[in-house]
């Protein structure tokens, strides 16, 4: 009886010390490991939900499957703007623990769950009533249109869900608290396998709803996670125990939340815009380089995940760092991100120049397919040693609330870069399609020493959040 009063006691103070552990002290490079690898398994699930979704829904037909990918690309611009919206959130709480200010912290949450429901509501009204005009505007066949409309619809409802556990996962991984993100992340994901199939094919006692049941799934199982996770908050079980009591509208940090958001949010919109242009640029070389192009866009989105997640952590570390006036310490989490990312990039560009082919292969086997994969790949190799820097400089810096310049840089290295060398390079000699993809690998080696170079400034030091 003494031993397990002894374990569970034992238990709870391990428990307590990650709750409570100080991220502005010990090693960099350990803080950057245990807060990243949650992040990693909490980001690749939220990528997930739509897969999940087109998994089952393909089984209904090809006009099921279409209305499925037409909805999901009109979600994503919509949960684009909301995570630009909530880095602000991400900045001020980092912060604010970093200083102790705890009741800061709980303020800055406060006023962002205000914003985001206000967001969420205004976005589910926009989606009830003119979810078929802006299904339209991709120019999709009619039967497409009507089978998207009411999934669409019930996806936009569903964004006041998606808010309170995209607020929620902000709030405890800016704080520290990756475990409990990924623990809810791992909760709501397998309650979403788990019921997509008996809504979507009336298995057991539920109706045969088909696209529906898919949509509605998706919204009960983001609510569970959401629901979960305020409780963690609220409860006082996360790093930061948040309340709504004593609430009161605060203009002034409304707009600072704003002026730090809303330029991340437009980042995030321009890079979605430019994939759609870049696609347009490869359609006329055929099926075989759509299908290569979309293969390879599989994979480096998984590869900009697990950079994404080292950069999260490190802009919660620089952030508590700047917060606890150790600016020195907050550049070294910088730059050890991007020694971890780059290296775990330089092993996966190796593999991929010796071995592109096999790689292709495990999706297609197709001689023109792999052929013209196989290049792309090992164009993109440039790629992915420019990824590293480059996506982790960019959320780093915009999780300290230095927003314009990653605005800035993707704006001039996107549309100023990008889409003029995708259009030209593929004429010249006889680069054709390939000239695509060096454009695309050109614009990021460009954004990556852009990042260098500024990080190196300090300047994102001084930023005032």
């Amino acid at each position: 009886m003494h031993n397990n009063n002894e374990n569970n006691s034992n238990r709870a103070d391990k428990r307590d010390l990650r709750l409570t552990r100080d991220w502005t002290e010990g090693s960099i490079l350990n803080n950057l490991l245990a807060l990243t690898w949650p992040i990693v398994v909490s980001n690749i699930l939220n990528m997930l939900g739509p897969t999940i979704d087109m998994i089952w829904v393909g089984r209904l037909g090809t006009v099921s499957l279409a209305a499925v990918g037409l909805s999901g690309q009109v979600v994503m611009v919509v949960q684009a703007l909301m995570m630009g919206l909530f880095t602000s959130l991400r900045a001020m709480v980092a912060r604010r623990v970093g200083e102790g200010d705890e009741k800061g912290a709980n303020h800055a949450f406060q006023q962002a769950f205000a914003v985001g429901i206000v967001f969420a509501v205004v976005t589910a009204v926009v989606g009830i009533f003119f979810s078929r005009q802006i299904i339209m505007l991709f120019g999709a066949k009619p039967e497409v249109v009507d089978a998207a409309v009411p999934y669409a619809r019930i996806q936009f409802v569903g964004m006041v869900t998606m808010t309170v556990r995209m607020l929620s996962d902000a709030t405890m991984q800016s704080s520290g608290d990756t475990m409990n993100s990924m623990k809810v992340g791992i909760l709501f994901r397998c309650i979403h396998i788990a019921l997509c199939p008996f809504w979507v094919f009336g298995l057991w006692i539920f109706p045969r709803l088909g696209l529906i049941g898919a949509g509605l799934t998706n919204i009960i199982s983001q609510g569970i996670g959401g629901g979960l996770s305020l409780w963690l908050l609220m409860s006082g079980r996360s790093r930061l125990h948040v309340s709504l009591k004593h609430f009161k509208i605060d203009f002034k940090n409304i707009a600072m939340q704003l002026r730090i958001g809303i330029p991340s949010s437009i980042n995030q919109m321009l890079r979605s815009f430019v994939s759609l242009f870049v696609v347009k640029f490869i359609v006329p070389f055929g099926t075989a380089a759509i299908a290569a192009h979309s293969l390879g866009q599989q994979i480096e989105g998984f590869l900009d995940v697990g950079a994404s997640a080292v950069g999260t952590a490190a802009g919660a570390l620089a952030g508590q760092n700047l917060g606890a006036h150790k600016p020195e310490r907050a550049a070294k989490s910088g730059w050890w991100a991007v020694a971890l990312a780059t290296s775990v990039m330089a092993i996966v560009s190796i593999v991929i120049l010796v071995w592109a082919e096999p790689v292709v292969r495990l999706f297609n086997s197709d001689p023109d397919m792999v052929k013209i994969a196989a290049t792309f790949l090992r164009i993109a190799t440039v790629s992915f040693l420019s990824m590293g820097p480059a996506a982790v400089l960019t959320t780093c810096l915009n999780q300290v609330g230095d927003t314009m310049i990653p605005l800035a840089v993707s704006f001039i290295t996107m549309w100023g870069v990008q889409l003029p060398l995708a259009y030209f390079l593929p004429k010249i000699g006889d680069l054709g399609v390939y000239g695509v993809r060096w454009a695309m690998a050109i614009a990021l080696a460009l954004r990556a020493v852009a990042y260098l170079a500024y990080f190196r400034t300090d300047k994102w030091k001084f930023k005032h959040v």
